[in-house]
């Protein structure tokens, strides 16, 4: 990492670097949450539906029976064949499979050539532009959305690790809580804004003269011209701070790669507390995740709340986000990242609780209960994410937080597993989300045991005041 100096030259250099990393988030936040967690899913499905209906018609059939028709219909691709309504469960543990296999390589490759910025530039306006032509994907083509959501959804993750391998960078150890808290409330912030406009055009179709299906794919693409708009932010206020490992150009550059992901797989062995504070991350953050995906079923299909108070609830999680994210970055600078961290764990422990408490139809309490997710929610990522990075190998950014997000999403299932078995045992959704509070204990159990002034003095970091 480059030595942050104390004039005043480079105290604004370095402020005005950590501005404009945290517009990232505000930049990518919006594929996250517009397109892959509000208006894919569904419009995909569909798609895959009608064109499901189409080959069942083509081929002299009578049909799809049921209301769930689409989930009676089967469609192929490679040699394989499921029901549409099966498709994007499909294609997100696809995605997931492939960002596995590509980011560590990525993050290898940003180590070697400390390019990171232009390979920042290139992940994100690509993954714009993929996530834009999703608007072409119309009529029954869902093989071309299948496509450009993979190729977005690489270089989405992509782009993260190059980001996030920037902080160590821009901000020495006691800025980087307050530094990480910033963005990541930036980003619910911005993706909030983002969703109200899509949202807006959604609801207001008709009257625009819109199908439901225009006003989706014009959502895409006003996600993709978000994504590569405020992504010049960031892009003008970064810069170069360390030397590349190689001299490698053109193809050898992949091969080079490889051989510095091996080089870091092996050095990973002599950091055991680093590895034990991911193992650590990755029990909870699968917790935090899961409470996130599933709380819109909860709500619909326990406490049975209408669509509209869906939609309302992702908006208030979304803007109390952003306060908490603030807060936690505030509190962070007072007690540290780690007691900050457990005591947000604390938190997350009573809010799962009052979620199973709350009376089915009580709009009024899931509010209650949304907001305090939102307090947590960003809080709690951005706080890791900081504190991981006291903890990681000078010049090897890139490549532990690829291990950091794949980790994440390699481990995503266990959840909703969970989730899904409690719910099935039981035929209930309420034991099934208090289920979820074991990954919050474990997590903050463990927590306890890591000794992150030894894991970042280990590594050959300078340790922050408070941590």
């Amino acid at each position: 990492m480059s030595v942050v100096e104390d004039s005043n030259a480079a105290v604004k250099k370095r402020r005005r670097e950590q501005w404009g990393w945290c517009w990232y988030d505000w930049a990518n936040s919006v594929f996250p949450t517009s397109v892959t967690t509000v208006f894919l899913s569904l419009y995909l499905t569909a798609v895959a539906q009608e064109a499901a209906k189409a080959d069942t018609a083509r081929n002299g059939a009578n049909g799809c029976p049921g209301d769930d028709a689409f989930q009676s219909c089967d469609v192929s691709i490679l040699g394989l064949t499921f029901p549409a309504g099966s498709l994007w469960g499909y294609l997100l543990s696809a995605a997931t499979v492939v960002q596995v296999i590509v980011l560590p390589i990525m993050g290898a490759i940003a180590d070697r050539t400390q390019n990171k910025k232009r390979m920042l530039a290139f992940f994100a306006f690509t993954g714009a532009a993929m996530t834009a032509l999703l608007g072409f994907v119309e009529g029954t083509n869902w093989q071309l959305g299948v496509l450009l959501f993979i190729l977005a959804n690489i270089c989405y993750g992509s782009s993260v690790v190059v980001y996030y391998a920037f902080l160590p960078e821009i901000a020495n150890p006691d800025e980087r809580d307050g530094v990480s808290s910033r963005g990541w409330a930036f980003g619910y912030l911005g993706g909030g804004i983002a969703l109200i406009i899509q949202l807006g055009i959604t609801l207001k179709a008709d009257s625009l003269g819109l199908t439901a299906s225009d006003a989706a794919r014009i959502a895409f693409v006003i996600s993709g011209v978000w994504w590569a708009l405020f992504t010049i932010v960031p892009l003008r206020a970064l810069t170069q701070h360390q030397a590349p490992h190689g001299a490698e150009s053109g193809a050898s550059v992949v091969t080079a790669g490889f051989k510095e992901l091996g080089q870091t797989f092996k050095a990973a062995k002599a950091f055991p507390l680093t590895l034990a504070f991911l193992g650590t991350y990755l029990i909870y953050t699968d917790g935090i995740s899961t409470v996130a995906n599933v709380s819109a079923q909860y709500g619909s299909v326990e406490l049975k709340l209408d669509r509209t108070t869906l939609i309302a609830t992702i908006l208030i999680v979304q803007f109390v986000a952003f306060i908490g994210g603030v807060v936690h970055g505030m509190i962070a600078r007072r007690f540290g990242a780690k007691k900050t961290i457990m005591g947000s764990l604390c938190v997350w422990i009573v809010v799962i609780t009052a979620a199973f408490f709350v009376r089915a139809g009580d709009q009024v309490q899931f509010y209650l209960v949304a907001a305090g997710i939102g307090i947590v929610l960003g809080g709690t990522n951005a706080l890791s994410r900081s504190l991981f990075s006291q903890m990681v190998p000078p010049g090897r950014e890139a490549q532990y937080f690829s291990l950091y997000e794949v980790g994440e999403r390699s481990t995503s299932w266990l959840g909703p597993l969970v989730f899904a078995a409690v719910g099935q045992a039981t035929g209930s959704l309420r034991p099934a989300i208090i289920s979820l509070i074991i990954f919050f204990v474990i997590g903050f159990v463990l927590l306890i045991f890591v000794p992150v002034r030894r894991a970042i003095k280990a590594v050959g970091n300078p340790e922050p005041k408070l941590v």
